[in-house]
């Protein structure tokens, strides 16, 4: 079973020891079942054409749902910390994928899962994630579902290994606060258009490719339509922008129609003046981040809003 280590330390406890997985401080278990000698199926392929590949593994069986208030997560940024810290223990990941290109809905439902409130899964944005090590005692398997709300980020494990008699927990939450990337709280939106002109919607998404906004309750637009809502002479554009996957022209296009659907949510949701908005894309032109890497690409697919004028 994994053991803990310290905070943020690169190397085990000890030799023949593993590491916990380590959450970030705000996070707080929701929910944990252990089974003693049973058995688990575990997913090791998408959902295609009626079925998903499954393989049956034996043990104590642990699962914890766990809950990350930080609203503007991406579901990236919740995995990537995990999935390294399961390769430094010497676990191997295989099997990985994200929403759409795990089957969907049928892969959502067809994956073991405790219910809302202790676990809630966004259809429409979520990855999964197994993996498996040989450890002293025999083979180990541990799986990762990972999901998001408007409010916060949700992590389930998995957790299937030897008996043991005394066992160590899979998971604790002691490392630092985990931040989105280049995100900004929702409460300094009107600050910042304010003083710099501008504001990334951080906790908008937006899966590659597509231009529809996700469905969901979003506090940057919340915050965006009540800035508004107070500042009648206030105009602002709505910006899209794309990572660098495809052609400019196309990237363009789709950068605007994200930005387009951001419009069209704050008016029929939010109640704001079409009157003081407008949609605009700049494709993969004026990136905030590498696109070198999954994490810089998916910080890049985003829309911010811009202050262009005031009408006295």
């Amino acid at each position: 079973m994994i053991r803990i280590c310290a905070v943020l330390l690169a190397v085990a406890c000890s030799s023949g020891q593993a590491q916990t997985l380590d959450f970030p401080s705000n996070a707080s278990l929701q929910a944990e079942v252990v089974r003693d000698a049973d058995s688990y199926e575990l997913p090791r392929d998408i959902w295609d054409r009626g079925e998903m590949p499954t393989q049956t593994v034996e043990g104590r069986v642990t699962q914890q749902a766990w809950r990350i208030e930080a609203p503007s997560l991406t579901t990236l940024q919740l995995v990537r910390p995990l999935r390294e810290q399961l390769r430094n223990d010497r676990y191997r990941i295989i099997f990985e994928c994200q929403t759409e290109a795990c089957g969907g809905f049928d892969f959502r439902f067809g994956v073991e899962t405790f219910p809302p409130p202790q676990m809630r899964i966004n259809i429409g944005d979520f990855r999964f994630l197994a993996a498996e090590r040989t450890g002293a005692n025999g083979p180990e398997y541990l799986s990762l579902f990972i999901s998001r709300t408007t409010e916060a980020g949700f992590v389930q494990i998995t957790h299937v290994g030897p008996m043991a008699v005394d066992p160590e927990p899979i998971a604790e939450a002691e490392a630092a606060p985990l931040r989105a990337f280049g995100a900004t709280p929702d409460a300094a939106l009107a600050e910042q258009l304010e003083v710099v002109g501008r504001s990334v919607l951080s906790d908008l998404s937006f899966e590659t490719g597509s231009a529809q906004l996700a469905a969901g309750n979003y506090a940057s637009l919340q915050a965006l339509a009540d800035y508004l809502a107070g500042a009648p002479q206030l105009r602002v554009a709505l910006v899209g922008h794309t990572d660098s996957s495809g052609s400019l022209e196309a990237n363009i296009a789709l950068s605007k129609r994200r930005a387009a659907s951001v419009l069209e949510r704050l008016v029929s949701a939010y109640g704001t003046s079409r009157g003081q908005i407008e949609a605009e894309g700049m494709g993969y032109l004026a990136p905030i981040a590498p696109n070198l890497t999954e994490e810089g690409r998916e910080a890049n697919r985003r829309v911010e809003v811009i202050v262009t004028s005031t009408q006295e």
